[in-house]
């Protein structure tokens, strides 16, 4: 089976086949304050994750999620840019399968779109990818 790698110094995300070999490699955002796994630290949790939810298989690129909801809205990259970064288009939720990021759950860690495209690439998340 397939899994995903992301690599926190190179700012990427790789699919990772079955023979080990990298299938896709994206550039990816993960925390602006670095990584750890403390609540309400805004890091970036490392270590072993499982996805214990798909949100938004269906769903438009685009498509906003609020509370892992959507909310009606699709954002499109012409749209002004806002600084909040927004949960779009698919939500990867992140359960970690060790103790030290046993947190990751609870702290609604995702691998999810962004209306942030302009930081994709180096950190800039509150601990997200």
């Amino acid at each position: 089976m397939s899994h995903l790698r992301v690599s926190v110094s190179a700012q990427r995300l790789d699919i990772i086949a079955d023979d080990g070999s990298v299938s896709r490699s994206f550039p990816v955002s993960t925390a602006k304050k670095g990584t750890g796994w403390e609540p309400n630290s805004n890091k970036t949790p490392l270590g072993w994750h499982r996805i214990c939810q798909k949100i938004g298989d269906k769903a438009v690129s685009g498509t906003h999620f609020v509370g892992r909801k959507p909310t009606g809205r699709v954002w499109k990259s012409s749209d002004p840019v806002e600084e909040k970064n927004l949960v779009l288009t698919r939500i990867l939720w992140l359960d970690g399968e060790e103790d030290q990021n046993k947190t990751s759950k609870d702290r609604y860690i995702y691998i999810h779109g962004t209306n942030r495209e302009d930081l994709i690439g180096q950190p800039a998340s509150a601990g997200c990818v």
